[in-house]
């Protein structure tokens, strides 16, 4: 008896929900292993690896995100959460510190996905932007500059000051916005929404919990 078309379409977006999860766990895997921190470019060397080159087998950066934190249950359990709890607590230390430039917690730190390979991503805000360097010498900080382009929402884009430094010996990576930045938060390049960010007190709190977020 023939398959119905249905049964065809069926099985093949099966198939293909398949694909996405083998290059979802390996691109997880090559984030954490490998200290890849671009989700695309993750995704694109882990479906090269399987030998999956269907675009429709290509998982998105939720899935990804999702892998991971799973990748982290199963095999990091011991280790991540206590790096976790040192990342947060840096972050913290660095906040108060840059009180003046009402610091926001951004990325993988916030979101409980930090490992030893990330860096501490705050967002500091700041008319002028130079003010931040200004700080940062008169208080003896060696950093480096760069820049980095956001997406505002899905049509602009900025380009913002980057400062690259290391405090307790942990990377920190500070994005500089003018003042009118905490009013409008850019989108996160993972799922293309207004970026999750948290204050101090949040980040306090964060602390006294016992879960990763």
């Amino acid at each position: 008896m023939p398959q119905s078309p249905y049964s065809h379409r069926a099985q093949s977006a099966v198939h293909q929900q398949q694909m996405r999860r083998r290059v979802a766990l390996e691109a997880a895997r090559l984030i954490s292993e490998q200290g890849i921190r671009d989700f695309r470019h993750a995704k694109h060397k882990a479906a090269e690896r399987l030998s999956i080159h269907e675009q429709l087998a290509l998982p998105s950066n939720g899935e990804i995100e999702a892998a991971l934190r799973e990748h982290q249950r199963l095999f990091l359990s011991q280790s991540q959460p206590s790096e976790l709890r040192q990342y947060r607590l840096a972050a913290l230390a660095a906040m108060r510190f840059l009180s003046h430039f009402e610091p926001r917690l951004v990325g993988a730190v916030l979101n409980g996905t930090a490992d030893e390979h990330s860096a501490v991503c705050l967002h500091l805000f700041s008319d002028p932007t130079e003010q931040v360097n200004l700080y940062l010498a008169e208080h003896g900080i060696s950093y480096t500059a760069h820049s980095r382009r956001l997406r505002m929402d899905h049509r602009h884009e900025i380009e913002v000051p980057v400062i690259l430094l290391s405090m307790d010996n942990l990377p920190f990576d500070l994005t500089v916005l003018p003042r009118d930045g905490l009013q409008q938060s850019p989108l996160d390049r993972i799922d293309h929404r207004p970026l999750q960010r948290a204050n101090l007190r949040t980040v306090q709190e964060l602390l006294k919990s016992k879960g990763p977020s």
